[in-house]
């Protein structure tokens, strides 16, 4: 059976990337897969408008042709998701928080009766079974504390959509000590299952 990655590049640099680095070292130690990769700084995922929202919200045997051309973006990052046994974030803290082509990017996969559903309990996941691995990097960022707004804010809309089962990799505080920073990652790198 093939294990599928589904990889995210979230930076916008391609040379001196630390993230995309890191990714290429986490996705080398990992079982031979079939990889499908996004890199976010190339392809422009819109931002979200009442155009898109209508479309999202019309029951699906109404929609025109064009609504569905509206959602055919949406369409195809959710059929990769679906896809992947395993999804690589890859990602610099840009000003606390998430680059917006990444928020962008599951503003088109969080879409309720399709990725999430609401039930009398509240809102349940349904893209179970699936590992997410985080590829973190920042410059005075420390990942999990109280001024990153990105690590808590990913694990989240992971769980939201039904991915629980979340490993982070993190390269932060790179301009306070660049070696322990690289240190901080390697070990992680090591910890992960393959």
């Amino acid at each position: 059976m093939t294990h599928t990655l589904l990889r995210i590049d979230a930076s916008a640099r391609h040379e001196n990337s630390t993230s995309r680095a890191l990714a290429d070292k986490v996705a080398g130690r990992l079982s031979p897969v079939k990889t499908i990769s996004r890199d976010l700084s190339e392809e422009v995922i819109p931002q979200l408008d009442a155009g898109w929202l209508h479309a999202a919200f019309t029951d699906d045997a109404s929609r025109s042709d064009d609504q569905r051309a509206r959602l055919a973006q949406s369409e195809a990052l959710i059929a990769e998701l679906r896809e992947a046994d395993t999804l690589l974030l890859a990602l610099p803290i840009y000003n606390f928080g998430v680059p917006a082509s990444l928020k962008s990017w599951f503003d088109m996969i969080a879409r309720a009766g399709i990725t999430f559903r609401y039930t009398e309990n509240g809102p349940e996941g349904l893209l179970k079974g699936k590992r997410a691995i985080l590829v973190i990097a920042t410059g005075g960022t420390e990942v999990d504390s109280a001024i990153d707004f990105a690590t808590p804010w990913l694990r989240h809309m992971l769980s939201f959509v039904g991915i629980t089962d979340i490993q982070v990799v993190r390269s932060d505080l790179q301009n306070l000590d660049a070696e322990a920073s690289k240190a901080r990652a390697e070990a992680d790198i090591a910890h992960l299952a393959a």
